[in-house]
């Protein structure tokens, strides 16, 4: 009968190794399981040794040319990450529902990973899958293995992973990450389809603009040198915006580039970030949206962690870093203290003005009833519908908005090319009485 060498953990977390002498892999994760141990890696050792041979039978790969064979390692080193391009939250997604299923269904972490490994699309996570089960058979545990690719995996999945292990609830912790995920790009997906409209007319109308200024109003500007008229200031204004676009295009381009680059490197400063943070939240309509999206996110995040196991401190150390506002992040910094010094989470909440007094009220609640992370996630569930409510009020409102704007440029541009005209009827009528009178 064949034996499988094991790697578990019990339920506090630590790793336990082991070999069991059952008939085939599936009775050997039964049997660790049994043993009350959550299994990460189960392999026939047979396969081990046979493996540990082939290695040292192989040896290290010769070095042709020394030297230059470095160089040409580290160049290639360099630009593999490239080769996979970025891994979307999509795909991440998709990753993780996977991998949970997997595990839910008692196959090994490591299995698992490979499994997907040979299946995923996605080059750059194709290869972070066959890292990540490098690290595993070396030892690391998968949270320490996630952990050295941070621009994949965030610290909110890292510390949900680790959570998990030490719970030994891995794939309950996974499908909350999934889910969690899901949710988010939901929201995201709804405010995106959302401004899809008020940016398709803002381009219209630049493209409307440019063509009147290339091609329409030059041909009035001839009209008018030929009549020798004298044009109201305001044609003068919009004929000196044409002059200024079909001669100086260049000079014009780079005014507006370098006010966008002010304009990012102020939002960069604490002050400059501060501000357009605080205006976000204020500006109608969008501030309404950005609010419920930030609390929806503080709270769906916060719960998420606690209800993984995550300690609340930490817990809300890593929500203050995803908060993706200074202002929430202020508010969050205010509650860590508060509760760092024992005190309740509800009084910084409440003194922060950020959040409405039915969530301060919901989470008073959830403290004073130990079931805090129910409550904010119950929260959430409710801001997300308010998220729908509000992006369709601010579309509705938009729509008009967006369309008197456009009206207001096309019709300015018209009386501007039009009040000549209007001037040489009035004069030429005003000529023609005056000659009928006499």
């Amino acid at each position: 009968m064949p034996k499988y060498d094991y790697v578990a953990l019990d339920a506090r977390g630590k790793e336990t190794k082991g070999t069991v002498e059952v008939a085939s892999q599936n009775e050997a994760i039964g049997r660790v399981k049994e043993m009350g141990l959550f299994p990460t890696k189960i392999v026939e050792t047979e396969k081990v040794q046979e493996k540990k041979a082939a290695k040292q039978k192989s040896g290290p790969r010769p070095r042709a040319g020394g030297k230059k064979r470095g160089k040409l390692d580290m160049q290639i080193n360099i630009k593999i990450p490239g080769l996979g391009g970025s891994v979307k939250p999509k795909v991440l997604t998709t990753f993780t529902r996977q991998l949970a299923t997997l595990v839910d269904a008692g196959l090994p972490l490591l299995r698992g990973l490979h499994v997907l490994e040979k299946q995923e699309r996605n080059r750059a996570l194709r290869r972070i899958l066959g890292e990540l089960a490098l690290a595993i058979e070396g030892g690391s545990t998968f949270s320490e293995a996630l952990a050295q690719h941070p621009k994949v995996f965030n610290r909110l999945f890292v510390n949900m992973v680790k959570a998990g292990e030490l719970g030994g609830v891995l794939e309950v912790v996974l499908k909350r990450l999934a889910e969690f995920s899901e949710k988010a790009q939901k929201i995201k997906g709804k405010v995106k389809a959302a401004l899809f409209y008020p940016i398709a007319v803002l381009v219209v109308a630049v493209g409307i603009l440019a063509l009147l200024l290339v091609m329409v109003i030059p041909k009035f500007k001839e009209v008018f040198a030929g009549m020798g008229v004298k044009l109201p200031p305001f044609t003068v204004f919009v004929l000196s915006i044409s002059d200024a676009v079909r001669f100086h295009i260049l000079p014009t381009l780079g005014g507006v580039a370098v006010v966008v680059v002010l304009f990012l490197l102020a939002i960069k400063t604490k002050v400059g970030r501060l501000i357009w943070d605080k205006f976000k939240l204020k500006v109608p309509p969008f501030g309404t949206v950005v609010s419920k999206v930030a609390i929806s996110r503080f709270t769906r995040t916060l719960g998420t962690l606690v209800s993984s196991g995550v300690p609340i401190l930490q817990a809300l150390t890593i929500v203050k870093e995803t908060a993706g506002n200074v202002i929430i992040s202020n508010a969050i910094s205010q509650v860590h203290e508060s509760v760092k010094e024992g005190e309740t989470i509800t009084s910084p909440l409440e003194a922060s003005g950020v959040f409405p007094p039915m969530v301060v009220s919901m989470v008073d609640v959830g403290e004073q009833t130990g079931a805090l992370p129910e409550m904010l996630l119950r929260i959430a569930d409710n801001f997300d519908e308010e998220v729908d409510n509000a992006v369709a009020s601010m579309t509705s409102l938009l729509e008009p908005i967006m369309i008197v704007f456009l009206a207001g440029i096309v019709g300015s541009i018209v009386i501007a090319m039009f009040l000549p005209l209007i001037a040489m009827i009035n004069n030429l009528s005003g000529g023609e009485g005056g000659g009928g009178h006499e």
